[in-house]
C-alpha cells in the first residue's frame, strides 16, 4: 500500500506483546481516565475521532461516549482483537462505532477526515513512526489534534529492588528493538511529531502506579504471565536473545517483587497534543 505521496509504506514492526489473554488482560483495564485524560478536554459532542490501534477498544467506547453523536471510527493491525472490539462496543451498548484493520502507515482514509487522531502505546511498536505521525496528520482536519502516549521503558521504576527485574527490563528493550519498535517511545514523541511536520505541540507526562496490594497483584502476575507465554517468549527465544530457563526467571522475579509488602511499581508516559 502507498502513502499519500506514493512511496511503498515501510512494513510494520512486529508486534513484541503479541496477543495472549496476559496481553489483553491489560489492555482491557486501560480507560480515556487512565490513560488518555490528557485528550479530555479536547472531546466535544459531536466530534470525529479516529481511534488508531484500538485494541480492546475500552478506550475507544470511553471517546465514543464523549463525542456523541459524532462519528468513531476504530481500527486495529490485527483483526481477530477488532472483533473483540466490536463485541465489547455492542455489550456495553456503546453504538455508532465503526471498526476497521488498518496499518498506521498508510491509513484508507481521505485528507482531513477526522477532528481528532488517537493513538495510544502505539508508536512504541511500528516501523517508522514519524512516517505513522504523518498519516494522522494527513487524515486529521485543519485545527484539529492528534493525540499520542506512550511509555518509556527506560523511565519504568519500582521499589523494593529486584535484580532479576533490572534484567527483565535490559531484555525487552533488545527483543523491541530487534523487532523494529522503540520501547522507550515516550520521550520521543516530541521529537517526531516536529520532524513529521507538527509546529505546534503540546506536551505532557502521566503516569500509572501501582502500588495497593491488588493491584500489586494484578501487575505483576500479568508481567509473570507475558514473561513466559506471551508472543514475546516466543520471539525471545527464536531470536536468541533469551531461553526458556531464563524467561521462567524472569516470571519469578516479578513475583517475587509482587509478594513483597512494600511493592511499588511505575510506569511513565509521554504524551503530546499536535494541532493540525
Amino acid at each position: 500500500m502507498n502513502d499519500a505521496q506514493g512511496a511503498p509504506a515501510r512494513e510494520t514492526a512486529v508486534y513484541t506483546h503479541g496477543h495472549h489473554e496476559s496481553v489483553l488482560r491489560s489492555h482491557r483495564w486501560r480507560t480515556a481516565q487512565n490513560s488518555a485524560a490528557y485528550l479530555i478536554g479536547e472531546l466535544r459532542p459531536g466530534m470525529s475521532v479516529l481511534d488508531v490501534g484500538c485494541g480492546p477498544g475500552t478506550i475507544t467506547a470511553d471517546l465514543a461516549e464523549l463525542v456523541a453523536p459524532g462519528r468513531v471510527v476504530a481500527v486495529d493491525a490485527a483483526g481477530d482483537v477488532v472483533e473483540q472490539a466490536r463485541a465489547y462496543a455492542a455489550k456495553r451498548g456503546v453504538d455508532g462505532i465503526e471498526f476497521g484493520v488498518a496499518d498506521v502507515h498508510a491509513l484508507d482514509f481521505p485528507d482531513d477526515t477526522f477532528d481528532v487522531v488517537h493513538a495510544h502505546q502505539v508508536l512504541q511498536h511500528v516501523g517508522d513512526p514519524v512516517r505513522a505521525l504523518r498519516e494522522m496528520r494527513r487524515v486529521c482536519r485543519p485545527g484539529g489534534v492528534v493525540a499520542v502516549r506512550d511509555a518509556d521503558y527506560a523511565a519504568m521504576t519500582w521499589y523494593p529492588a529486584q535484580p532479576g527485574l533490572d534484567e527483565w527490563l535490559d531484555l525487552y528493550r533488545r527483543v523491541a528493538r530487534s523487532n523494529g519498535g522503540e520501547p522507550d517511545a515516550g520521550r520521543r514523541l516530541k521529537a517526531w511529531a516536529r520532524e513529521a511536520g507538527f509546529e505546534d505541540v503540546r506536551c505532557s507526562a502521566d503516569t500509572w502506579c501501582f502500588a495497593a496490594p491488588e493491584d500489586v497483584a494484578w501487575w505483576s502476575e500479568l508481567w509473570a504471565d507475558r514473561t513466559t507465554a506471551s508472543g514475546y517468549a516466543g520471539i525471545a527465544v527464536a531470536g536468541g536473545h533469551a531461553t526458556a530457563e531464563l524467561l521462567e526467571a524472569a516470571a519469578a522475579a516479578w513475583r517475587a517483587w509482587g509478594a513483597d509488602p512494600d511493592a511499588w511499581f511505575s510506569v511513565l508516559n509521554g504524551e503530546i497534543l499536535a494541532r493540525v
